[in-house]
This record gives C-alpha cells, structure tokens and sequence, in this order.
C-alpha cells in the first residue's frame, strides 16, 4: 500500500471520528425553568423555560412527563377570533441552532394533579421524549404566582 493511500485513509478515519465526537457534544438542554405555583390550591400549574438546540439537526419533542405530577403535556395559547385558546400540541420541531421559548400566554408545560404539595424554592424534574427516541431533562423551579 502506498504512503498516499494510507495518508488518505487515516485523513478519512480522524474525519469520522472528529464528526462522531462533535456529534456526542452536541445536546439540547432546558434553560431558566421554572413552574408557576397557582395563588390558590389548584391541581394544575403552569411551566416556563427555554429549550435551546444547538445542533445542526432538528429536534422534534413528541412528549412531555414528570415524576411529580399526574399528567404533563405541551400546550399553546393563541388568541382566535379575540378569545384566548388552549390546544394541546402533539409535538414541538425545533430547528438547528434555534430555542423554543415556553412562557405565559404562549406555549407552556401544563403540569396537572401534583402528587405532593410544592413549595417555592423546590424543584420539579421534567422529562422531553424526542422523536428520534432520545431524552431532553430539565429541571424546573417553582416559583409563587408574581414572581
């Protein structure tokens, strides 16, 4: 084997590993979130954040769970026809090198039936399911109404 066919080679494997590695550091991640506690017990509450993918590929969120509440879902509020709607989404495709930003009035975790009451202060683990199979988590802390 020549010198020129090895050297094209080990060019092509470092290549590939290169990518392989800067595929591993590349990660979604959950910034500034918290969970709005109701002023008056309520069994459901409200979760805000960004989701950052700095990837050069889409992500796509296809569910959403918690281990402190019953039921977690994406939603939206969009104003139609001068009345504020709710509608669940059935998932969230957030481009590459983009952020998807949950805050009140748009779109927003709804966090429903608490298995145990929140303090201000506590933090709540929430879990994304990505449709390409992988797993986004976030950490969310709960914050009184106002704040």
């Amino acid at each position: 084997m020549n010198a020129s066919r090895i050297r094209t080679g080990l060019l092509l494997l470092l290549s590939a590993l290169s990518a392989s590695v800067g595929a591993r550091e590349c990660a979604p991640s959950i910034q500034d979130g918290w969970v709005r506690m109701p002023p008056a017990a309520m069994p459901m509450m409200a979760g805000f954040g960004r989701i950052e993918n700095p990837c050069p590929s889409p992500i796509t969120i296809v569910g959403v769970s918690s281990p402190a509440f019953a039921d977690t879902s994406l939603h939206e509020t969009r104003i139609v026809d001068g009345v504020s709607r709710m509608r669940a989404l059935p998932e969230l495709r957030i481009a590459p090198d983009s952020t998807a930003t949950l805050k009140p009035g748009g779109m927003h975790l709804m966090l429903m039936q608490p298995h145990a009451p929140l303090q201000p202060g506590s933090k709540v683990a929430v879990e994304f399911a990505l449709k390409d199979g992988g797993k986004l988590f976030g950490e969310f802390v709960v914050r009184k109404s106002g704040e």
